[in-house]
């Protein structure tokens, strides 16, 4: 299997496994991976249970042209290209709308960590970037600033956006952001929440498990479990 095909598998993979985690409806949310100069991403008004490979297509890096496929690209382009074009590391963006995630973005504090995989898997924290208008630059913009250093971004009245090595690791990081998103609602409502500590922080990161685990979301092992 050639990459450009292997990565139209991994799309129409993971984009169905948004679907069934009901972390989108209907068309809504995008995702991409990054292949070279090209970046493959969900066209425009399909929804992630309906799409096929034909449905991602090619875009070149730098300018947004569509150089594979036949439809519209999804109206996030900039967004999805400025994380590319901001971080080296970075070959998966995933998009998507998780009801808890969007509305602890409204609450307009960084979500941050206070579980060991949440603080190994995804960073220290993940911040808030206030309502800007979909599908343009000014979005584009806010959002590149913020994962210039981190690994997620809550997108207040709109969802989250998350990135990665490869689709396993920014789909694995959306789904711990909406489960810590679950954990921090149900702390509130029972009146006590507590974050960790920079010295808990590094202790965590330091650890051998969460090294060997975040190597595995690196990897292109077709084992799914973290």
């Amino acid at each position: 299997m050639n990459e450009k095909v292997k990565i139209k598998t991994q799309l129409v993979k993971y984009g169905k496994k948004i679907a069934a985690r009901k972390l989108v409806v209907g068309p809504g949310g995008n995702i991409s991976a990054r292949l070279a100069e090209v970046v493959y991403m969900k066209a425009s008004g399909i929804a992630f249970e309906e799409a096929d490979e034909s449905d991602y297509i090619g875009v070149e890096l730098h300018t947004g042209k569509v150089v594979e496929g036949d439809l519209k690209p999804t109206c996030e382009i900039e967004m999805h290209l400025a994380c590319y074009l901001i971080r080296e590391d970075v070959s998966a963006v995933v998009h998507t709308h998780p009801p808890l995630a969007t509305a602890v973005a409204m609450s307009g504090g960084s979500l941050k960590a206070f579980t060991p995989d949440f603080a190994a898997l995804v960073g220290p924290e993940v911040p808030v970037v206030e309502y800007v208008i979909p599908a343009g630059k000014e979005l584009a913009e806010a959002v590149k600033q913020v994962v210039r250093e981190h690994n997620g971004v809550l997108l207040a009245n709109h969802g989250l956006l998350t990135v990665g090595a490869n689709l396993k690791e920014a789909y694995y990081r959306t789904l711990l952001i909406e489960d810590a998103c679950k954990s921090l609602l149900a702390a509130k409502v029972l009146g006590k929440m507590r974050f960790f500590t920079p010295e808990q922080m590094r202790q965590i990161i330091g650890l051998e498990a969460e090294r060997y685990r975040k190597s595995l979301l690196k990897s292109e092992s077709p084992k799914e479990g973290l």
